[in-house]
């Protein structure tokens, strides 16, 4: 696919950027076009300048509040004219402007199975719960933290003896399926925003797509 058909695809994160890889390795009809974080030492910049993807880095503690971060952030993505803007493990809530400005071209992936364990911890509330199943969901970013609409999960079960860090693990499998498949909806053109809600394959989308 050439370039000119290829959806412009910023991705932000703040740490490793295992989906960021997944993302890389399954482009094709998207072109991720700059890699942003807000840490300077993020592993995940590494993997973009081995892909040969401009990168740049927008420090959060440089700024006096949330508000003067997104702004310089926004400047930052707008030079890169995307077409989707992608959330891979980047550990900033958004203000309310910033969302509204890139409103139904913002993704993000969250590690449960929304709406359940909005924020933090996911892993460790899912067996505290004593659920038999967690996963991982993509949604559209609106203005409640993890509250955007969920377009696709994956699942996986929970066993009697996992540790936070083996179900963590197992998550980020079905992440790096996930994400490069809901992505690539966007960048054909299955998905997209219409009137405040998801649309995939030309009908208004009533509940998440189950991906695994």
């Amino acid at each position: 696919m050439s370039d000119v058909q290829q959806l412009p695809v910023v991705v932000l994160i703040s740490g490793s950027g295992s989906n960021l890889q997944a993302l890389i390795d399954a482009a094709s009809a998207y072109r991720i076009v700059a890699v942003i974080s807000n840490k300077a030492d993020a592993y995940g910049l590494r993997r973009a300048d081995d892909a040969g993807i401009p990168t740049a880095v927008v420090d959060h503690r440089a700024f006096a509040d949330r508000e003067a971060f997104d702004s310089a952030l926004m400047e930052q993505i707008d030079g890169f004219s995307p077409g989707l803007v992608v959330l891979a493990g980047f550990m900033r809530i958004l203000t309310p402007g910033f969302v509204r400005h890139y409103a139904g071209r913002l993704l993000n992936i969250h590690p449960s199975l929304l709406p359940k364990y909005q924020g933090l911890h996911t892993h460790q509330r899912a067996i505290d719960a004593g659920d038999t199943e967690h996963g991982a969901s993509v949604h559209f970013v609106t203005e409640e933290l993890d509250g955007g609409p969920v377009v696709a999960q994956g699942r996986v079960p929970i066993q009697a003896d996992d540790s936070p860090a083996e179900l963590a693990a197992r998550v980020l499998e079905i992440e790096h399926q996930l994400y490069p498949a809901v992505v690539t909806w966007y960048a054909t053109g299955r998905l997209c925003w219409r009137s405040g809600q998801p649309v995939l394959d030309g009908e208004p989308l009533a509940a998440p797509v189950l991906l695994a």
